[in-house]
């Protein structure tokens, strides 16, 4: 057994750095890559998986938690060959271990799952030593030695292979459980290659995706947030030169397979068995060979594979520095793959700091993704830059005639500008495409309303909350739209409903503070302010309104407190001084009046209501001023 130890230390050899050393080196160079982006924002994904999820941020780390998982179930394994001198307990232990740790693995990351594959390819063609080349030659031969195999006459590895098989259907029974048998629904754009109609175009496709993989392994020059739309045009003939990617990959993969499973040499089979393990298994879940994936490339799903390369890189110049006499050419070769990596690495997480130079790096990889383009017009519309986000929504439907989010955003833009006529265009054309599509039906609402096509906006707002039954915005605008429209029940019930959808729509309960207030019902518009603020308390514009109603009602020291306590949260706000000073022209206090009618004035010279009833007041005091002499 100890010579089974030392053996299988050579196959996964330490570092040739003292251990201490060798995490220290490690852990700088990890530091090194990744300190440019340490104090970075949340982006892309990062809001829906951090900033906008309520049960965990560790959702974001999905792929990392899979992949230390899925290594140490693989390391658990190979600890159940190193303690097998001891009682046989020890061995089952660390192979069910491996099992549970395999699963754990795949409830992290799907991918996870594969370990088991690996663990069983590791048993058989390394611990097992199986020469798959003189295996065929004896059935080939019908050689009768082949009984004889130790391999094949080992009861422990089926033992344990039984235990693998097993533990991997108890795990996707588990997995089926959870999720169902439904796999997500994706769509062209996601996938092209996994939609088209010739089998042959989806194989050639599928093939050239696995070269792009592979060169992203060998060169991670090109990087790309998403490499869907049309960021990689499908190959439709044999006379495309990308082709002749499909059979450089298969000529470099088939020469390393054979070798891993023919060579005359044990310990190069190994190896190489090993790397090439570590390099296929696990990206098989992301081939489109057992299922199609939502993805034509997705960076993330070679984090793994990337060990297995690492592996074989490592053999390959370690069997050069064998055959040469030039060992520092080799060791400065080396040494200037992993500089040139860092580097990479650096300007890579340099661009993920925000979200601007996030979008922007894609560009020249995928100038013909439409959802970069998207996602570049997206971050200027939210930073005020209507203009430039226009074109690069633009830019994005030209590339993608269905893309819908588009459409939508670009839509909105155009309302706010009040081009309604193309908005409504855009829009209905959204809604066509993607009949479900609530927050377009929702916007072509808005617009129509603008445009007074009455009828047709409560249509559209009754078809989007039809679609997405919990839809308190849209709730709010059909109010809006009532309220034009003088049905003042129906505009109070519309915003009751999305209050009770969201308790912190301020909006709607401002305006059913304002429209109770307007049509005279005092005593309701105060229950309803007073309900509003409990629930949000810090809401300035919410005092505003109360204090308003309450002002009316003659309650005015509550008016007062309330329009203070307004002014501190918003002290800038031209009406609130001017309403304060409403209040203390009412209430008798002039000269406090005076103040903030002068306040208001400064702060919006414009202000008609505010100019008038300053006169006023400016009249009476003169009058009580000569009054008094």
């Amino acid at each position: 057994m100890a010579e089974l130890d030392a053996d299988l230390g050579h196959i996964i050899p330490s570092s040739v750095l003292a251990p201490f050393w060798a995490k220290l080196v490690v852990g700088f160079v990890s530091l090194v890559c990744f300190a440019r982006s340490y104090d970075g924002d949340f982006v892309f994904d990062d809001s829906e998986a951090i900033i906008n999820n309520k049960v965990a941020g560790v959702v974001g780390r999905a792929d990392l938690l899979g992949a230390l998982f899925f290594l140490l179930s693989f390391l658990g394994y190979c600890k159940a060959f190193r303690e097998s001198n001891k009682e046989g307990t020890h061995s089952t232990f660390w192979v069910l271990l491996s099992i549970l740790l395999g699963a754990v693995a795949m409830l992290c990351k799907e991918q996870g799952i594969t370990v088991l594959g690996l663990n069983a390819v590791f048993d058989i063609l390394v611990i097992g030593k199986l020469n798959v080349l003189e295996m065929v030659q004896k059935v080939l031969h019908k050689d009768k030695s082949l009984e004889n195999l130790g391999t094949l006459r080992n009861g422990g590895l089926l033992f344990r292979m039984t235990l693998l098989a097993s533990g991997g259907a108890g795990v996707l029974y588990m997995r089926w459980k959870i999720m169902g048998t439904g796999p997500p629904a994706f769509t062209e754009v996601d996938n092209p290659a996994s939609f088209a109609d010739s089998m042959l175009v989806r194989a050639i496709n599928y093939n050239y995706y696995y070269s792009l993989n592979a060169w992203l392994l060998l060169c991670p020059w090109w990087l790309c947030f998403d490499w869907s739309m049309g960021c990689i045009p499908l190959i439709k003939s044999a006379g495309d030169w990308r082709v002749i990617a499909l059979a450089a990959l298969w000529f470099c993969l088939i020469g390393l397979i054979c070798q891993a499973l023919c060579s005359e040499d044990s310990h190069k089979r190994r190896i190489l068995t090993l790397g090439l393990g570590f390099l296929i298994i696990p990206f098989l879940p992301a081939s489109n060979l057992f299922f199609r994936v939502g993805f034509v490339v997705a960076e993330r799903v070679l984090y793994l594979p990337s060990a297995g390369y690492c592996m074989l890189l490592t053999f390959g110049f370690g069997a050069l520095s064998k055959h040469t006499k030039k060992k520092k050419l080799i060791a400065t070769v080396v040494l200037g793959i992993l500089f040139i990596n860092m580097l990479r690495c650096m300007i890579r997480s340099g661009e993920w700091r925000n979200e601007e130079q996030l979008f922007r790096s894609a560009l020249s990889v995928c100038p013909l993704n439409a959802k970069v383009h998207y996602n570049v017009g997206k971050n200027l519309a939210d930073k005020g830059n209507q203009t430039a986000a226009i074109r690069y929504y633009r830019e994005a439907v030209r590339l993608n005639p269905k893309y819908v989010h588009a459409m939508n955003n670009l839509g909105n833009i155009l309302k706010e500008r009040n081009e309604l006529q193309e908005a409504e265009e855009l829009l209905s054309l959204a809604v066509q495409i993607q009949p479900d599509f609530a927050a377009a039906w929702m916007n072509l609402g808005i617009v129509q309303n603008s445009l007074k096509r009455f009828e047709a906006a409560e249509q559209s707002y009754r078809t989007a909350i039809k679609h997405r039954r919990k839809y308190p915005d849209c709730y709010y605008n059909l109010g809006r739209l009532y309220a034009d429209l003088n049905r003042h029940v129906d505009a109070l019930n519309a915003w009751r409903n999305a209050t009770v959808l969201k308790p912190e729509h301020s909006l709607a309960w401002n305006n059913m503070i304002i429209l109770l207030d307007n049509t005279g019902n005092l005593a309701q518009a105060e229950a309803v302010g007073r309900e509003a603020l409990e629930l949000i308390p810090n809401d300035h514009s919410l005092m505003f309104s109360l204090a308003n109603v309450l002002g009316k009602s003659q309650k005015y020291k509550e008016s007062e407190a309330l329009f203070l306590k307004a002014i501190k949260a918003h002290p800038n706000a031209a009406s609130y001084h001017g309403n304060l000073a409403v209040l203390y022209h009412r209430w008798g206090h002039l000269d406090l009046a005076k103040k903030h009618y002068e306040i208001s004035l400064q702060l919006d010279p414009t202000a008609s209501g505010t100019k008038e009833n300053y006169s006023l007041l400016r009249r009476k005091l003169e009058q009580k001023q000569k009054k008094d002499v």
